[in-house]
């Protein structure tokens, strides 16, 4: 799911970097193999981060169905387990794309299928844009509690600080 998020967030995100290191380190910090990224990939991680932030601003549960139901016949799927050597050491998990597929094809197949599950599970409530004034970052949800709707903490405080403000002024 992050990997989703920081993608849409690099992206189409105001003050969002999508340059080729930006896009490298993005998939080095959510465990993709970012030592295959080649700068002919950029315009494809870019391509799918603006059409994944459609799903984001989705708030009808049978649109976001029918666009994730579109991507998922678009993007080719052939789920098998896998236990590599990985510094993360994440053990058994499943791959949704073969091996042999370059890096943009399992990288949208992976994040297509973490945010299916994510909706088959919870709906949109998890997944949004920031609701702070002037935010367009988005975010998903995936703690226990689900209550999220900000971007970060920041945007919490920020929304949080000036709501005290305006009560303080009109008491």
């Amino acid at each position: 799911m992050a990997a989703s998020v920081a993608l849409v967030n690099a992206v189409t995100g105001a003050g969002g970097d999508d340059s080729e290191e930006a896009l490298r380190t993005l998939l080095r910090e959510h465990g993709f193999f970012w030592h295959q990224f080649e700068p002919r990939h950029a315009e494809s991680f870019r391509d799918w981060g603006r059409t994944l932030r459609r799903f984001f601003e989705t708030t009808e549960l049978p649109v976001a169905v029918d666009l994730l139901n579109e991507l998922l016949l678009q993007v080719p799927m052939h789920p098998h387990l896998a236990d590599h050597d990985d510094p993360m050491d994440v053990g058994l998990h499943i791959h949704y794309a073969p091996p042999s597929a370059d890096l943009p094809h399992r990288f949208r197949a992976t994040t297509l299928m973490n945010l299916s599950e994510l909706v088959c599970k919870h709906g949109l409530s998890r997944t949004g844009v920031c609701a702070a004034e002037g935010c367009d970052r988005v975010y998903a949800d995936t703690s226990r509690a689900g209550r999220r709707r900000f971007c970060s903490e920041a945007c919490a405080n920020r929304t949080n600080v000036a709501a005290f403000r305006a009560r303080k002024r009109e008491a």
